[in-house]
């Protein structure tokens, strides 16, 4: 029998790293830290920074009631840009694929190192795994290239007045959120190929012959197999005629 288990050691590095990289698509959907607004009038945003994400737009203020002050940014919003919508569908879907594929990946591994019988199954559970870590780190990405791009580009954005925001700010900058999202991508996509490009799977599975499972303590035996006998099982002559004389 070929062990799975041994030709599985880069699967289970990319199980690792399917996990890190759904923790930080998490951190990137949490972040608020997706573009750094300079504004240049600081009467309101006395920090003269402001941080617009895909959910709130927040910035600290000495002259408002509340020292950090958030608004919160809506699917249904009609002021906000096309990609900020896009990222906030995307980047649900980016940690619900990429929490099964976990699950997927990890009941691949548990198969290729403890299971010993019906190995067939492993082939569409590596795909699975493969395709969702693939999908994640997809839908993770496109949002981060979008809103990278508006970005590099200085777009602005119509804020209503209740969120204290100009049109548009003085410069841009990539806010952490990118960063974090870009590297949770590329280990989301490292993660997929890893599993989709496991061809020892299917070259054992493809080589491997049915094999006959019956117990042979429960073989069909017969009185007429019972009751054959062999030339090594008759007597010796030898010891009958001793037996006689004496």
């Amino acid at each position: 029998m070929k062990y799975i288990a041994h030709t599985a050691h880069l699967q289970f590095f990319g199980l690792i790293a399917g996990i890190l990289a759904w923790i930080l698509i998490m951190a990137t959907a949490g972040l608020n830290e997706w573009r750094l607004w300079h504004v240049a009038n600081e009467s309101v945003i006395t920090s003269g920074v402001a941080w617009v994400g895909i959910w709130r737009a927040c910035f600290y203020s000495h002259v408002l009631p509340k020292l950090e002050n958030c608004q919160s940014i809506s699917i249904s919003d009609t002021f906000v840009p096309i990609e900020i919508p896009v990222a906030q569908v995307l980047i649900m879907l980016a940690m619900i694929c990429g929490l099964v594929g976990n699950i997927s990946a990890a009941v691949s591994m548990r198969m290729a190192y403890f299971s010993v019988e019906d190995r067939r199954n492993l082939r569409p559970i590596f795909v699975v795994a493969g395709t969702l870590y693939m999908m994640a780190g997809t839908f993770c990405l496109v949002p981060v290239v979008l809103n990278m791009n508006s970005v590099l580009n200085n777009n602005t954005i119509n804020f209503p007045p209740e969120f204290h925001l100009p049109e548009a700010p003085v410069r841009q900058q990539l806010g952490s959120a990118i960063a974090v999202g870009m590297v949770a991508s590329i280990l989301m996509l490292i993660s997929g190929l890893l599993f989709l490009c496991y061809r020892h799977v299917w070259q054992t599975l493809s080589s491997e012959a049915p094999k006959d499972t019956r117990d042979p303590l429960h073989g069909p035996w017969t009185e007429t197999t019972l009751g054959q006998t062999s030339d090594h099982g008759r007597d010796n002559p030898a010891f009958h005629s001793e037996e006689v004389a004496s």
